[in-house]
Order: structure tokens, then sequence, then C-alpha cells
């Protein structure tokens, strides 16, 4: 029996590595999650780390007002 593919793509995500950047909560520390890959490509490069820090304001900026999602744009134009 095949798989439909948003069910692939669900059992894709599921099998990712999923965490913040400093590896502690985010409720602790406010930063986004995103798969250890991502993370870990991010923080490779300056440009990288800014885009970071800039969707962990977003993220705290949305959570202090009380906001479970942020839209801060980190995994804008990936396929999720």
């Amino acid at each position: 029996m095949s798989l439909k593919e948003s069910q692939r793509s669900l059992r894709a995500w599921t099998k990712q590595k999923w965490r913040t950047a400093s590896g502690k909560k985010s409720s602790k520390t406010g930063e986004v999650y995103a798969p250890a890959k991502t993370i870990a490509k991010l923080k490779s490069t300056a440009a990288g780390k800014k885009k970071l820090a800039a969707a962990n304001a977003k993220k705290r900026a949305a959570t202090k007002k009380g906001k479970q999602h942020a839209k801060h744009g980190l995994h804008k134009g990936k396929k999720r």
C-alpha cells in the first residue's frame, strides 16, 4: 500500500530532528524551532546568524502579544 503525498511529507517532517538554536526549550528562550540541519546551516554564516536572530526577535514579539504562532519567515520559500 503506497502512501499519499501528504502522508509521505508528514513522515519526512517527523523524522527530522527539530530543535532551537541553543538547544534549550523555546518556552524558556523564545527561540524558533527548526530542523537541526537548518539551524546548523544558518549558524555557519554571518547572514544566516542575522536571519536567525531576526526570526527569534519576531517569535519573541509574537509570544509577548500572546500569540501561539509567529510568522518569522525562517521557512519562507520551503515546501512545508
